[in-house]
């Protein structure tokens, strides 16, 4: 009996482990999918008679609109008004503490950055080295701190098994470079280096 209930649990993990992550994805981009439709898509079917909308026009249309944005962005004069836009924006004491970070996230990842590309280990005390990706070689924006970070760099290391992460300011001595894909460190690093059966076969 014991050795029947067993396999039956061995056969029920197997097949969680296997659904739950497609299971995940699937529900993030459905999530993505509604969030996307719901923008502009409340307000087509206040327009548009009940029979002529069709689910996902709202989804088509935000993603038209966030594609002429663009494409308006790469005009100068557009892209000096949208400047002043944003001077004015981060005067606002609230929105210049949500809108800023956010911004110079996406850019961080949009304008591909070199530091991103660079995987490390970075040693914390003797003994003891964490993995983490380079974001800040430079600290001259920080004039009374830039003199003592000097040879240092800013390193993200991701948590394991949760969003986030922390930022380590590391001497530059202290750092080993890996040669891997920054995406390949970030799964080590969130499943707590956790391998799978699969690696080491490629």
């Amino acid at each position: 009996m014991t050795i029947i209930l067993e396999k039956i649990r061995q056969i029920f993990l197997k097949g969680l482990l296997t659904l739950l992550p497609i299971a995940v994805s699937i529900y993030i981009i459905y999530a993505g999918f509604s969030i996307l439709e719901n923008l502009l898509g409340s307000l087509l079917r206040g327009i548009l008679p009940e029979h002529v909308y069709i689910p996902g026009f709202g989804f088509i249309l935000t993603l038209i609109l966030i594609f002429l944005f663009g494409l308006m962005l790469n005009n100068l004069i557009s892209v000096s008004f949208w400047g002043q836009i944003e001077r004015r924006l981060t005067e606002v004491p609230l929105i210049k503490a949500v809108y800023s970070p956010l911004r110079d996230l996406m850019n961080l990842f949009t304008k591909g950055h070199k530091e991103l590309q660079r995987v490390v280990l970075a040693e914390i005390s003797p003994g003891f080295k964490v993995m983490g990706l380079v974001t800040r070689e430079k600290f001259n924006d920080i004039p009374r701190a830039s003199a003592t970070l000097e040879n240092k760099v800013a390193v993200y290391v991701p948590l394991s098994y949760a969003l986030g992460g922390v930022t380590l300011i590391v001497d530059k001595s202290k750092l080993t470079q890996i040669d891997i894909p920054v995406e390949r460190a970030l799964s080590l690093a969130v499943t707590g280096w956790v391998t799978t059966q699969n690696e080491g076969k490629d």
